[in-house]
């Protein structure tokens, strides 16, 4: 418990390190909130994320990194982390070339944890402005999963070759609002085990670089495993810090 706080609180602490002159092509987010789940897990914890993004001429990087944690009379009762890691090469103005990682580790999901590396084209095929963009791309990549218990044959390794498709339209409502739908899903090859995760928000500034957000996201895991569920739902209301 107290290496989870701990991680939650440095996290967040991040956010007025990295402002200023000296990372002036950097910008982020780190969100505190209340977060309700259904699924392999029903309670009401307290979730942390940070976001943060990289952009010049040539290059676009970006990671995001959430935790969620809970516990009821010293007992766990939910605890997740993920990370995720993209580089973008841009070229001929909106197309650009992806390198992503990602990783997962939720206690209740019946995996010790998921993993994933995969490269690809994209395109932001649609801009309006700063904030308002649409992002499309497709790759191919690789898998690696460690089960916490054995399947039928006694194996806890899932890999195999996957296929990603990805999108993620930004719609400013308004100069103090912001609507963003992210959508993924990671088609297994060799298995056919399918990962689908749908990010829906809404977010409207309060005051300065604090804003209010809310947001729903729904994960599908096509051939998940014995006693866990195929579907895990998150609805989330938080406070922002951009910076």
């Amino acid at each position: 418990m107290q290496f989870r706080a701990t991680f939650l609180i440095v996290s967040l602490a991040v956010s007025p390190m990295v402002s200023g002159e000296e990372f002036e092509d950097w910008e982020g987010e780190a969100e505190l909130g209340v977060l309700i789940t259904s699924g392999n897990t029903e309670e009401t914890n307290i979730n942390g994320r940070l976001g943060l993004l990289h952009e010049i001429d040539e290059w676009r990087n970006n990671g995001e990194f959430r935790s969620a944690y809970s516990e009821t009379d010293d007992v766990t009762t939910s605890e997740k982390y993920q990370a995720s890691i993209q580089s973008d090469y841009k070229f001929e103005g909106s197309q650009y070339l992806f390198l992503r990682g990602s990783y997962e580790d939720d206690r209740f999901s019946g995996y010790d944890f998921q993993s994933s590396l995969t490269t690809g084209y994209g395109n932001r095929v649609w801009q309006r402005g700063e904030r308002s963009f649409l992002d499309l791309s497709a790759g191919l990549g690789y898998r690696f999963n460690k089960l916490e218990e054995p399947d039928e044959n006694g194996n806890r390794d899932e890999e195999e070759a996957i296929a990603r498709l990805a999108g993620q339209f930004d719609y400013a409502l308004s100069e103090n609002a912001l609507f963003r739908q992210k959508l993924s899903t990671e088609i297994g090859l060799d298995e056919n085990n399918t990962i689908t995760e749908s990010e829906t928000s809404v977010q409207a500034t309060v005051v300065g670089n604090l804003s209010m957000k809310a947001a729903y996201r729904v994960q599908h895991v096509s051939d998940e495993p014995e006693g866990s569920d195929d579907t895990d739902t998150e609805v989330s209301l938080s406070l922002l810090y951009g910076f």
